[in-house]
């Protein structure tokens, strides 16, 4: 594995948000990147714990590693978060020179409530209802997409979770529908991998299958990895961590370059 940059706490514009970047010592060229989002019922976050859990990691693997933030919902109702996550993916575009990343080749990931963010982030590229107020003519669209153990419906989630906060004006299922990224699943959904324990007790690793069923049926590159009777937030060990984020690192191998070889042809 190969030396890392870490800079911590760098301002997204002038968002107000921060972010943990973390770089390859030695690249030849502009890498690929991915922007990596922590889970917390969208009530609370961690970006320091995504840092040594999988941006560290990535950057060694040669992948350009930002460890993201977003508003939850007792600082901003919806859709705050998922402007925040688009925010980010607009801002390391515009900012790849200095970042050292390649603007065609940037990734969004992240762990249950962070993975429904970047799936939906995914599948909503360049939204005109769901696009941030800030970096505006800059693309949200991304290369590939990695959900951890994700969020991909939020109507069997409303039934467990109290969502009030984060859908102040009525948790209707209409928006839960709209905010649910399995409601996205079409062609035009970039590649994806998904990642699942089965024991999972929080977040029924069944959705996450019937994502990987419907990206299937659209045609979309999608990799399934299911850990037998893995409870929610397995991968904080390493010995979960380390071969997931080696199955991050092919995946954007496999698809994010790929993406560019067939634009360069």
């Amino acid at each position: 594995m190969g030396d890392v940059i870490i800079e911590q706490d760098v301002a997204v514009g002038d968002s107000g948000l921060l972010v943990d970047v973390v770089r390859p010592a030695n690249s030849n060229g502009p890498a690929p990147a991915l922007a990596f989002f922590p889970g917390g019922s969208w009530r609370t976050k961690n970006r320091k714990d995504m840092k040594d859990r999988y941006a560290i990691k990535m950057a060694e693997r040669g992948v350009v590693c930002i460890g993201g933030e977003y508003r939850v919902m007792t600082e901003a109702p919806w859709p705050a978060p998922l402007h925040d996550v688009k925010t980010i993916i607009k801002w390391m575009r515009s900012s790849a020179d200095q970042l050292g990343l390649d603007p065609d080749r940037i990734s969004v990931g992240g762990s249950s409530a962070g993975g429904h963010l970047a799936l939906l982030a995914a599948g909503t590229p360049d939204s005109k209802d769901l696009e941030p107020p800030y970096f505006e003519g800059v693309s949200s669209a991304v290369s590939t997409v990695v959900g951890v153990y994700p969020v991909v419906d939020l109507l069997p989630t409303a039934k467990k979770n109290d969502l009030s906060e984060l859908f102040p004006g009525g948790v209707t299922e209409v928006k839960l529908l709209d905010a649910s990224p399995i409601s996205y699943a079409r062609p035009s959904f970039p590649p994806t991998l998904l990642v699942h324990g089965t024991g999972d007790v929080r977040v029924d690793y069944r959705h996450t299958v019937r994502m990987y069923d419907a990206l299937e049926a659209a045609g979309v590159p999608v990799d399934l990895q299911l850990f037998s009777r893995q409870d929610h937030v397995f991968d904080r060990e390493d010995m979960f961590s380390a071969p997931i984020a080696d199955a991050m690192a092919l995946f954007i191998e496999r698809y994010a370059n790929a993406a560019v070889g067939a634009t360069a042809d």
